[in-house]
């Protein structure tokens, strides 16, 4: 019997995984997968190693420091000690698994790498250890198939997972009935992120500027997306004055029956392309962490829109760019600029395109199959 183990670190890896999961059971039902993960990973039968409680934090403080060394030395002894997997499969979570390939190689273990680090985006010397310590990258962006052949490593496009899991547009006269919203009026949204930190440092200007734009057109309507991950008491802090709908855990449908979007950056920005919803990239975070993102950053554009088809499409607003009279300047444009709008929606047509329809997981799958025979 083969064996297989899986690393991810967050939510969006543990779907992904999962997926994976799902297509690899149908090509080889005998397959024993063990893994680091969450609900997802283990309603498709994975014995869970560990879930994400340790992991998915953000910071660099000394506990989040400390729980991921002593759960990276207890998952590189039990990997090679016990389970002694054919093949593990990093998803994701690049600093993590980077650090755990490099005890994982010395030991000889078969590693592949599914949704890589962003190196086009910024720290690209982090080549070198995917270069020396993973036998494949499985990518999920074309351009980064080309960068990795480049540096003499074994890639293979796969295809974004997007593509395949993004659910239909939403029914717009349901959603709107659903929710208490016109189907008359244009409807704005507001993702200000799923980190509590994004909300802090965006929340505040996002409210500000729709309420410029709703006193300037007071036919328009707003609401807000709440993360799922985020509790109540959190957004009820920034909203609990906010005259604005707030909607959970009904992102996608959201996205695709606005009008117009102002999105903290993120993989959103991809979701909302693939609807071919008009939106704005707005993100500000702690000077500091601005100033040492400079510093590493290889590319100057930010949202993937933008990055997939080297357009500049989606209007970023950035740290010092960012202001509520910016934001409601750009999202009037997208909504009252005709011949603007539709280019906005023709170009976003070009992300689906450059993507490929390629079904991710279950190229993945295949690959993984075949690597186990």
């Amino acid at each position: 019997m083969k064996k297989v183990f899986i690393i991810t670190g967050e939510y969006s890896g543990d779907i992904h995984a999962s997926n994976v999961v799902k297509h690899l059971k149908e090509l080889n039902p005998d397959v024993e997968i063990e893994g680091i993960g969450g609900q997802n990973l283990k309603n498709t039968g994975v014995k869970l190693f560990s879930d994400h409680s340790k992991m998915s934090a953000v910071g660099l403080s000394p506990a989040i420091i400390f729980n991921h060394i002593m759960l990276g030395k207890r998952l590189v002894d039990y990997i090679t000690n016990v389970f002694k997997p054919d093949l593990v499969i990093m998803v994701d979570y690049g600093v993590f698994n980077l650090n755990v390939s490099k005890i994982l190689k010395k030991k000889g273990i078969k590693l592949y790498f599914y949704i890589p680090p962003q190196l086009w985006a910024s720290r690209k010397w982090r080549i070198k250890t995917i270069k020396k310590n993973i036998d494949k990258v499985l990518c999920i962006f074309p351009f980064e198939e080309k960068m990795y052949k480049e540096y003499g490593i074994e890639t293979h496009y796969c295809g974004h997972p997007l593509i395949s899991q993004l659910p239909d547009k939403a029914n717009k006269e349901e959603f709107f009935a659903k929710h208490g919203l016109d189907v008359n009026k244009k409807l704005i949204s507001i993702f200000p992120g799923s980190r509590v930190f994004e909300l802090k440092n965006l929340m505040k200007v996002f409210l500000k500027s729709a309420a410029i734009l709703k006193k300037k057109h007071p036919d328009l309507q707003f609401c807000i997306s709440h993360a799922p991950n985020l509790s109540d008491d959190v957004y009820s802090k920034y909203l609990k004055d906010s005259p604005f709908t707030v909607i959970k855990g009904e992102n996608q449908a959201l996205l695709s029956v606005s009008d117009a979007l102002i999105l903290a950056s993120g993989t959103v920005a991809l979701e909302a392309a693939l609807y071919q919803t008009p939106m704005i990239i707005a993100y500000k975070g702690p000077w500091l962490f601005y100033l040492i993102y400079l510093c590493v950053r290889c590319i100057k554009k930010v949202s993937l829109p933008n990055i997939i088809t080297g357009k500049d499409i989606v209007p970023e607003l950035i740290q010092h760019r960012l202001n509520a009279e910016s934001v409601s300047y750009e999202i009037e444009k997208l909504l009252y600029d005709k011949e603007l709008r539709e280019k906005h929606i023709s170009e976003l047509k070009e992300v689906r395109t450059l993507l490929s329809d390629k079904n991710s997981s279950l190229e993945v799958a295949q690959i993984i199959n075949e690597a186990l025979k």
